[in-house]
């Protein structure tokens, strides 16, 4: 995902400064990184052979702090969500052309995929308050009168959901201008409008099933530091909900793989590796129309791999431990395991696209009519990639992406363990059938500090 793609194909200076952070990176020594990365997170699953199940259990035990009521005002944020999201539409498809001027490619690539989501998995279920359909489906029930008229199909399961999701990620990876105003007005419009209709005729757990955002945001809430418990506030370890609640249906288990394989294909398909192996030169890339196909040929293929992989990996550590617990039971359990490492993927591949990309943000924001003003006194200030031009600040942001890739795989070592040891009865079935899963995500820990430090393209 460390990548220019989106809005930064459409600013020359931003493709420049991509290019310098990317060449400073090759200065790095990278490779001593990478071994010492690799390094922690084996070194993590030999320390888990060796403490007592109780340790390992109480480093997800939250520290609970003051009583919280539920709030009756979610459906209030959730109509102003709903305003402002109809207004970013209207600013899409009347507003500027310049993806880096336009309020609506800003939103939902900058502010809502990259920041929103990373607050959402990190930090607290900001979701509750900011979904855009809760409220005014609310408003629409009361008006009628009526609930639902008809009934969410059960043997649909979370499968549109799923397919919406991949949908989402072969979109923002594959179609030739994502950032196109107009364009994403009305995949997001029309989006927005067949969800809402879903919801009224289907009511909330269309939402729980077949929207792919509030799928994704409730899993990477239960992510988060702050969450609830017994009715009081918590904080702990990032994914404390996952360890400490109830097992997650099979549908979370796979969306979990499918954010961490979307990601990493996201990484992978701008490095010189993959452009080669479609015949491209890098240096003289034909464009993203010119690739569509083999772009949505490998997002599939690498998310197959990987949940193929994920499999074979749970059922050998069953067939490892023993006992009566059945695949599908284990792959409840484990594949929302994976939501740490995808979560690290996340902050570390957008970390750049951030930096530079938020100062627009910050420019829209200090004069969102464009008359003039400065209400943030950010002055003459104009956006600025002077800091991938040096090698102290690469390697500082280089080492910062590592940092959260490696964290994400410490944490999802601990948390796989701590679901063991709730899935089995003996410590050595627990261990047992974590050694498959605990290798698999060593080697995904190279990989992804390979992708990092990869020459890239496009």
């Amino acid at each position: 995902m460390l990548i220019a793609w989106l809005v930064w194909g459409s600013s020359a200076s931003v493709a420049l400064g991509h290019a310098a952070e990317q060449g400073f990176i090759l200065l790095l020594p990278t490779d001593v990184y990478i071994t010492a990365g690799v390094a922690v997170v084996a070194l993590t699953v030999l320390v888990l052979a060796l403490v007592p199940d109780r340790m390992t259990h109480g480093v997800f035990r939250p520290v609970v702090l003051w009583r919280v009521r539920k709030s009756s005002l979610t459906h209030v944020t959730s109509c102003l969500s709903a305003v402002v999201l109809v207004w970013l539409v209207l600013a899409g498809l009347y507003g500027s052309r310049d993806p880096l001027g336009n309020p609506l490619p800003l939103t939902v690539w900058t502010v809502w995929w990259i920041a929103m989501v990373s607050v959402q998995g990190l930090i607290w279920n900001h979701w509750r308050w900011t979904n855009p359909w809760t409220g005014p489906a609310a408003l629409m029930a009361r008006a009628v009168g009526e609930r639902a008229p008809l009934r969410y199909p059960s043997a649909l399961g979370h499968a549109p959901g799923i397919i919406g999701f991949i949908a989402f990620c072969g979109f923002l990876l594959a179609d030739p201008a994502p950032s196109d105003p107009a364009r994403l007005a009305g995949i997001v419009g029309g989006y927005w409008l067949i969800m809402l209709a879903g919801l009224a005729l289907f009511g909330p757990r269309w939402l729980l099933r077949a929207e792919a955002a509030t799928m994704l945001m409730r899993l990477y809430g239960r992510m988060a530091m702050l969450g609830r418990r017994r009715g009081r506030l918590a904080f702990g370890l990032p994914g404390w909900q996952i360890a400490r609640g109830p097992h997650l249906p099979l549908g979370a288990g796979l969306l979990a793989l499918l954010a961490l394989g979307g990601g990493s294909f996201d990484g992978l398909n701008e490095t010189f590796w993959w452009l080669g192996q479609l015949g491209v030169n890098p240096l003289e890339f034909p464009g993203r129309s010119a690739v569509i196909s083999p772009t949505l040929a490998g997002l599939l293929g690498a998310n197959l791999v990987l949940i193929v992989i994920f499999g074979l990996c749970t059922w050998a550590g069953l067939r490892l431990a023993g006992g009566e617990v059945y695949m599908r039971m284990a792959f409840r359990a484990f594949g929302p395991a994976i939501l740490p490492i995808a979560l690290g993927y996340h902050i570390a591949h957008y970390l750049v696209s951030f930096l530079v990309d938020g100062q627009y943000v910050l420019a829209f924001l200090s004069d969102p009519l464009g008359r003039g003003w400065d209400i943030l006194g950010l002055g003459a200030h104009s956006v600025s990639t002077g800091f991938l031009n040096t090698t102290a600040t690469v390697k500082v942001i280089w080492l910062s992406q590592a940092g959260a890739v490696v964290i994400g795989h410490v944490i999802a070592i601990l948390l796989a363990h701590a679901l063991a040891i709730r899935l089995f009865q003996q410590r050595k079935q627990a261990l047992l059938s974590q050694l498959p899963l605990a290798l698999f995500m060593v080697g995904y820990t190279l990989f992804g500090l390979w992708l990092l430090a990869s020459p890239r393209g496009m």
